[in-house]
């Protein structure tokens, strides 16, 4: 078996004070940077981290108010996020990169595409989405509401939507995960409930023509926070994006499917 490239923890310190736990695994001519969703962890990513840094630099890290990483008072959007990413590049000096977000880390994608394009080489879009829709505000408003009521509930039905049954059912233990990690305090619930304003607030359709750089709209037909039509509106307003999605999944279909997922990144990068 390949010995995988030690990782490095390293702190990153934003203006307005946050300070946010990042880790860098592997070397390369390329540095891969991976954002995730909702959850905002980088512990998302240490399958994924795992696999492709024997051939990659790859760099993740938990977003502000998530894990060991600190809040700071900006308000949380998705612009703020995205530069929340040229703050890890910074502190990782690395000048330019290839973006991979998953879910919400696809729209802060597009922002950084935006704001920095110069920083980026290419961009994965991992079960994103380009703009609001009915079902994106019928879903996660419900979730909203089901955090405020009950936080355990809220835990259960985030994961029990994010994977395909069977293979939830053969990986209980992820279930007992989410729950046991549910945001049962106020100041959890305030940060789950600000980035949920924040991904129903995104909308990338104003400047989705304009994003001239090789991207991938990757997904899972089975998604259902993300449903694949989303992610086909997405393809389309995006010039020259090629897509690829999964037969199955589901959402974290990142987690479910490691080798077709890493698989997938690795061929669209060596392609570039």
């Amino acid at each position: 078996m390949t010995e995988r490239p030690a990782e490095q923890s390293f702190p990153v310190t934003t203006p307005d004070g946050a300070v946010l736990q990042a880790w860098s695994q592997g070397e390369g001519p390329t540095t891969l940077l991976l954002v995730s969703g909702l959850g905002g962890t980088g512990g998302f990513w240490k399958g994924t981290s795992a696999t492709l840094s024997g051939q990659l630099r790859i760099l993740r890290f938990d977003q502000r108010g998530i894990g060991a990483s600190s809040r700071g008072s900006a308000p949380c959007t998705i612009d703020q996020l995205a530069r929340d990413c040229l703050a890890v590049l910074d502190a990782a000096k690395v000048e330019r990169c290839v973006f991979l977000g998953h879910s919400t880390g696809g729209c802060i994608g597009q922002a950084l595409a935006r704001i920095a394009p110069q920083r980026l080489s290419g961009m994965i879009l991992s079960a994103t989405w380009l703009k609001p829709s009915r079902y994106m505000s019928g879903l996660f408003g419900t979730r909203r509401d089901i955090l405020d009521i009950a936080p355990q509930a809220y835990a259960a039905t985030a994961t029990l939507l994010a994977y395909p049954p069977a293979w939830l059912e053969a990986n209980w233990q992820i279930y007992e995960t989410g729950m046991a990690n549910a945001p049962v305090t106020p100041e959890a619930r305030q940060v789950v409930r600000e980035r949920i304003d924040a991904l129903l607030s995104f909308d990338g359709s104003a400047e989705a023509a304009s994003l001239d750089l090789p991207i991938l709209v990757l997904g899972s037909r089975d998604d259902m926070i993300v449903p694949a039509f989303l992610q086909e509106q997405l393809a389309q307003a995006l010039p020259g994006a090629r897509t690829v999605l999964l037969d199955s999944g589901g959402h974290f279909f990142p987690i479910s499917r490691p080798d077709a997922f890493t698989a997938k990144v690795a061929e669209w990068i060596a392609g570039l």
